[in-house]
């Protein structure tokens, strides 16, 4: 059975293919700069090795596909009949969750929920939509980010909004990268042959957020009815007192779409480092620099992560494992030490030395350590596989 997985950017396609039950990856590659004058393909056949890079413009995502779909037929497919399905980690919907056919009406319930997800839920839809235009006979499946937060319970899910309003509208806290978070916390459990674990996972990204995961559940995360809240992110301000936009409106003269603009886009590490960067890594060399701004922006942020580990440890009566993951989770020996620091009181200790040189798999604690602190790059496509296979037999 061939199952292919595609992660959409608004200017990004990036594709595995995996054959199961085996669940070897066969094929894997992307498209760069979609929407750009001179944009990128490249690919790898994990049979043979072969690679392939080359420039190329692609003027919409429909162009991408194609590119792909040539590139696997005349690589590891004979025909695109081949394709068992294609899955999506699709982001967010308005009264759906879990793994679903990628209807219709699972497309507009997707775009009843665009106003909380404008980055991600346009270009996913318009993609989807183009695959069922290039891929009739396709079963096209989304395993949606929300997924794995279903488990929450209504204390750590509920708005202190009129109750009224929040069953009217479906206005909850939601969580996101759910694939990320299940798949570091299944790692762990595996890891160390437990299924009772108090786990703490860290997607840091240009994008983040924590969650609490006990038992292999979630019971608790960061983000919220959007992906705006919780820890900060690239350019998106995360927790923010909702009386700063009323103070903005009402005596300083900006307007919403201004607002808006501004906590979606120049908000984050960006706006905090005072233009320093929206990637962290331009953050730290700034900061290197003297940039104070940007020496508060990396501080805040780990100080951010640290409440979280705290609050969730407290949300579940103890603490066993963090996981961190996401590009800066997997690459910031800064980051995890900062984020760290002050918690052994917990039982966290790390060691300073594999933090440095941390690779993913690597436990970074020290021996004594109560609570074991691993690395990891994630693979969230693995997971969406396992959802789409399992929904195309029936079992899910």
């Amino acid at each position: 059975m061939n199952i292919l997985i595609c992660n959409v950017g608004s200017t990004s396609l990036k594709y595995k293919l995996f054959d199961f039950p085996s669940e070897r990856v066969t094929a894997s590659g992307g498209v760069e700069r979609v929407g750009q004058k001179l944009g990128s393909f490249y690919a790898k056949t994990h049979a043979t090795g072969q690679s392939v890079r080359e420039e190329a413009e692609f003027p919409t995502h429909r162009e991408a596909i194609e590119r792909m779909l040539q590139q696997l037929t005349s690589t590891v497919l004979s025909d695109l009949s081949e394709l068992s399905c294609v899955g999506f980690k699709v982001v967010h919907a308005k009264g759906i969750s879990g793994v679903q056919y990628l209807t219709e009406d699972v497309l507009q319930k997707m775009s009843d929920f665009n106003a909380v997800a404008p980055a991600h839920n346009p270009p996913y839809i318009a993609a989807i939509r183009q695959f069922r235009a290039l891929l009739p006979d396709t079963p096209l499946i989304g395993s949606f980010e929300t997924a794995f937060h279903q488990t929450m319970p209504p204390e750590a899910y509920l708005y202190p909004i009129p109750a009224e309003l929040s069953r009217k509208h479906a206005i909850r806290r939601y969580g996101f990268h759910g694939a990320s978070h299940e798949f570091m916390s299944t790692w762990a459990a595996d890891a160390l042959e437990r299924e009772d674990l108090k786990l703490v996972s860290c997607h840091l990204g240009g994008s983040g957020s924590l969650c609490a995961v006990q038992n292999g559940k979630s019971i608790d995360t960061s983000m919220g009815i959007s992906l705006q809240c919780g820890i900060m992110h690239n350019n998106r301000c995360g927790d923010i007192d909702p009386y700063i936009i009323f103070y903005l409106a009402e005596e300083c003269g900006m307007t919403l779409p201004e607002i808006k603009h501004m906590l979606q886009k120049e908000s984050g590490f960006y706006g905090m480092s005072n233009g320093a960067g929206s990637d962290l890594r331009d953050v730290e060399l700034a900061a290197e620099q003297g940039n104070e701004d940007a020496e508060n922006a990396i501080l805040s942020y780990c100080y951010s992560i640290k409440k979280y580990i705290g609050a969730y440890a407290a949300a579940m009566g103890g603490l066993d494992v963090i996981t961190f993951g996401g590009g800066i989770g997997l690459h910031s020996p800064t980051v995890r030490a900062l984020s760290l620091a002050g918690l052994e009181f917990l039982g966290v200790k790390l060691d300073g030395e594999r933090n440095r040189h941390a690779v993913s798999g690597l436990d970074i604690s020290m021996p004594e350590s109560k609570v074991r602190i691993f690395v990891l790059e994630t693979d969230e496509e693995i997971i969406v596989a396992r959802k789409a296979a399992g929904l195309l037999a029936g079992s899910v």
